[in-house]
């Protein structure tokens, strides 16, 4: 990455690796919060001059450190210092919507020596859309700065009649500083002697309170405790195989810094830099890959989502009743009605999601009390399916962009250039995706499932019914014969999208496809085709719209193979899911950190590493997910603690001797595992169950 970002709550903090902010970086660096830029410019120069970076580690989602030197500087053939003499280290995380960022001056020359520190600050309260060149609009103005002791104010009037205001901190004395923006401090320091500075960063918005400052230490060692209780809440990981092991820890940090409360409890956004905002399709697939881990992060998905769920038809932000929503953003553009994003429904998938977050949550949790708190919500889901989703009666949900500054294309894959026919023509919409069924399919029958424990034996009956005519109608209009595979879509003319992807992978989940068609569809996507060596392409080799270095065509996507290996665990098929798990952990190995980014390009092993997609968000929620599902998989769980039965079929590595898997919060208790190798299989033993359900399988 070519930028460093840190990330609590509601604020980031984006920068290049020398953690400077500065101009025309194509990342659009800046301290963002509620989608406005609040500190544009950030600099820090010692004399003068810009430090030389030494080292910048980005390895803690919560904090970073950079370490710097001087360049040798003289002056009129004066030493004014020798080269590398100070270390400059900056430490930087935030709290409680605060930025806080030690400056560490050391001194390694061997005699005293002063110089000059300045950090140079300026804010253009920009919204996000209009940094990342999306949009222009009616905007605010600025309305002067205010230099107090050691305090400095930028001030902005929005056109959204709302009041912005940046405070910079610090914590030492001055020598001088400027309404320009710059700060400047003398120091002088004896041999390995150092001093520090720390800046306080705090955006306001509106009426809020006035922050409240904490020492540095205090500060950190709250956030430090938040990450603590997080550890400790999870479900933990240990096996001798250190790559799996590696990735499962980077995921869970990934995850624990995109957690975001807006109240209705914590939820996943979807990532950074540029989507740390409520994400309908990303959130709640996030929350899904998590229930083997932190089931609580679900019902905090769930009641957010159900709390911006649709309640009016409005074309402008393709809104419709019932409907869960894409995206929402908190800007002044959004806040002024430029953009549709307040938020805006154009998805096709999020609804059903939505349904099959919840009824997983339930099997994973018994917490029908949630069901019953949203079940006004799960009915008004279902309706939006039956009579907004599917535009014309056929029985598939398709999706077709209404609004003028909306997405053209409404499920996962929302490129331009998506949804391609064979020949090479983009599919016109409404278009019917073939996910989407599966998911629509699995939405019914899992809230039928919950019904008929609730003694609702006529509405569960209806929902059966209603997905067993789904499920007879797409294997009549989806599947390809002469390929052997399903079509990824039907187009507005209801003919066949039949380029090979990997979007029928999906559906293996859904449990829709029979026995002998859901394996020619593993075994399509585990081909040379579609398999890279790395991972799952999303569309195969040699199909006209394929294209290694594409978004969605041809790219390999984390998320989209663990929505896959969640299909291939539950139906067996350990063989072609170990083929995908071991491709993404050697994927894994090539990128920064052991971290899976959002997606990569799909080119063959062969070459001899996993090639990096350009500006593919990092950390991102589903990517970080995806090694959860990897130990869920080789697990092999499938719990109904509703039934009282948890069925597990586990399955090793290569190169894998043991797994063991503590404190999975089942029904009423945890259940803890550890599978290991035994001769030319492998034996589980049940280390705590106190679950109330009984563990089949072993």
């Amino acid at each position: 990455m070519n930028y460093r970002v840190i990330k609590e709550n509601n604020l980031f903090f984006l920068t290049d690796e020398k953690g400077d902010i500065v101009e025309n970086h194509s990342y659009g660096l800046g301290l963002y919060m509620n989608d406005t830029r609040y500190l544009s410019k950030f600099n820090l120069k010692i004399n003068g001059e810009e430090p030389i970076l030494l080292h910048s580690d980005g390895s803690e989602n919560y904090m970073a450190k950079i370490l710097m030197t001087n360049p040798h500087q003289e002056k009129d053939g004066e030493l004014v210092l020798w080269r590398e003499s100070i270390e400059i280290e900056r430490t930087r995380f935030i709290n409680d919507d605060i930025l806080y960022e030690t400056v560490t001056a050391k001194n390694y020359y061997p005699k005293p020596v002063s110089f000059e520190l300045s950090a140079h600050f300026d804010v253009d309260f920009k919204d996000m859309f209009i940094v990342r060149g999306f949009q222009t609009g009616e905007v605010g103005r600025r309305t002067g700065q205010e230099v107090k002791e050691n305090q400095l104010d930028f001030l902005y009037e929005g056109a959204d009649e709302i009041k912005r205001r940046t405070s910079v901190k610090w914590d030492v004395p001055h020598t001088r500083v400027t309404e320009e923006g710059d700060v400047f401090f003398s120091m002088t320091l004896d041999h390995a002697e150092s001093q520090s500075i720390t800046f306080m960063v705090a955006p306001k918005e509106g009426e809020e309170k006035n922050p409240v400052y904490l020492s540095p230490d205090e500060a950190l060692e709250k956030l430090k405790a938040s990450y603590i209780e997080w550890e400790n809440s999870m479900s933990s990981v240990e096996t001798d195989y250190l790559p799996l092991k590696r990735l499962v820890d980077r995921g869970t940090d990934d995850l624990r810094v995109l957690l975001t409360d807006i109240g209705h409890g914590r939820f996943p956004v979807a990532g950074l830099p540029w989507f740390g905002v409520p994400f309908g399709r990303d959130s709640l697939i996030a929350a899904l890959q998590m229930l083997a881990f932190q089931p609580e992060v679900a019902k905090g998905t769930l009641l957010t989502m159900a709390s911006l769920q649709g309640t009016k038809v409005d074309p402008w932000r393709d809104e419709q009743p019932g409907k869960i929503m894409h995206e929402i953003r908190y800007g002044e553009l959004a806040n002024t009605d430029q953009i549709p994003f307040t938020p805006y429904y154009g998805t096709i998938d999020a609804t059903p999601l939505f349904l099959v977050l919840l009824t997983e949550y339930v099997k994973w949790t018994n917490d029908l009390d949630t069901f019953h708190r949203l079940e006004d919500n799960v009915r008004r889901a279902l309706q939006w399916i039956d009579e907004y989703g599917d535009r014309d009666g056929d029985l598939f949900v398709e999706y077709h962009q209404e609004s003028v500054k909306g997405i053209a294309n409404q499920g996962w894959k929302d490129s331009g250039d998506s949804i391609v026919h064979r020949n090479g023509d983009y599919a016109e919409t409404p278009i019917a995706l073939s996910e989407v069924q599966g998911y629509v399919y699995q939405a019914k029958r899992g809230i039928a499932s919950i019904y008929e424990k609730l003694g609702s034996g006529e509405q569960a009956e209806a929902l059966n019914k209603q997905a067993e005519e789904l499920k007879a109608k797409f294997e009549k209009e989806f599947w390809m014969e002469d390929q052997q595979f399903y079509a990824i879509a039907l187009d507005q003319d209801k003919k066949q999208v039949g380029t090979i992807t990997s979007n029928p992978g999906h559906v293996l989940f859904s449990e829709m496809l029979g026995e002998e068609r859901s394996l020619k569809v593993s075994e399509m996507l585990t081909s040379e085709k579609m398999f890279s060596g790395f991972g799952i392409r999303t569309m195969g080799e040699g199909e006209a719209g394929f294209n290694p270095m594409s978004y969605h065509d041809g790219s390999i996507w984390p998320h989209d193979n663990s929505m896959i290996l969640l299909g291939m665990s539950r139906l067996g098929y350990q063989n072609h899911a170990k083929k995908v798990i071991e491709g993404l952990i050697k994927a894994a190995a090539h990128f920064e950190y052991d971290r899976l980014p959002e997606l990569f390009c799909g080119y063959e092993d062969r070459i001899g590493k996993a090639v990096k997609y350009p500006v593919a968000c990092s950390p991102q929620a589903w990517a970080a997910g995806t090694p959860l599902v990897f130990v869920q998989g080789l697990l092999g769980i499938i719990p109904d603690s509703t039934e009282k039965k948890i069925t597990i079929n586990p399955f090793l590595l290569d190169g894998m001797n043991e797994l063991t898997v503590r404190s999975m919060r089942i029904g009423e208790g945890v259940l803890s595992l550890k599978v290991t190798k035994s001769g030319s299989g492998f034996s589980t033993e049940v280390l705590e169950n106190t679950t109330g359900c009984e563990v089949q399988g072993i």
